[in-house]
């Protein structure tokens, strides 16, 4: 008879991605994937299939908790004018603190983008998918806040924003300061 499950698989992507999240997909050793998760090396490989599969929970996990929580308020049926201004002002508090997780790491997602794991068809293909998500979202709140403006300058500042919110992803773990300036530029041209 095969044994049960003896673990909240929830969180053991949650612990797992803060490894990965910290250290990136090909740092993130399976010792260190062990002591964050409590699991044995054969526990991760019996429930997750590879390293890879853990990293695929992990990034669910980071989508699910972490990013569509933030961009909720740019997603709903009706986005109010002030949603996208909010988003990009509470991102860059968010880089401003030197104790916040994300102002530590960047993203999950943008920092597998610049590394070995994004040659990997399907981790290409969510981070991709991610791009296109944050774009519509941004996209959204462009048009809630300037619902006169043209549908081109509307596409162009949606383009140019999700450009502003990847660049500052990226460079949130070198020089956080920056990523918040960027995101208060990117308000700045939402509102001029």
């Amino acid at each position: 008879m095969a044994r049960t499950l003896a673990f909240d698989r929830t969180r053991v992507a949650q612990q797992a991605r803060a490894v990965f999240w910290s250290r990136g997909y090909e740092a993130a050793s399976i010792p260190e994937l062990e002591q964050a998760t409590g699991l044995s090396r054969s526990s991760i490989y019996n429930s997750f299939g590879s390293k890879r599969g853990l990293f695929a929970a992990a990034v669910d996990s980071y989508l699910e908790e972490i990013v569509r929580p933030r961009l909720r308020p740019l997603r709903e049926p009706s986005v109010q004018p002030g949603a996208l201004k909010t988003y990009l002002g509470d991102l860059a508090e968010t880089f401003a603190n030197p104790g916040s997780v994300t102002a530590a790491n960047g993203c999950l997602l943008i920092n597998s983008a610049n590394a070995p794991i994004a040659s990997d068809e399907q981790v290409a293909e969510i981070i991709a998918s991610y791009r296109s998500e944050l774009h519509a979202a941004l996209a959204r709140g462009v048009q809630a806040a300037l619902p006169d403006a043209a549908p081109h300058r509307q596409e162009v500042l949606a383009e140019t924003l999700t450009g502003l919110v990847v660049a500052a992803f990226a460079l949130a773990r070198i020089v956080p300061g920056e990523a918040a300036q960027l995101l208060r530029n990117g308000v700045e041209l939402l509102e001029s």
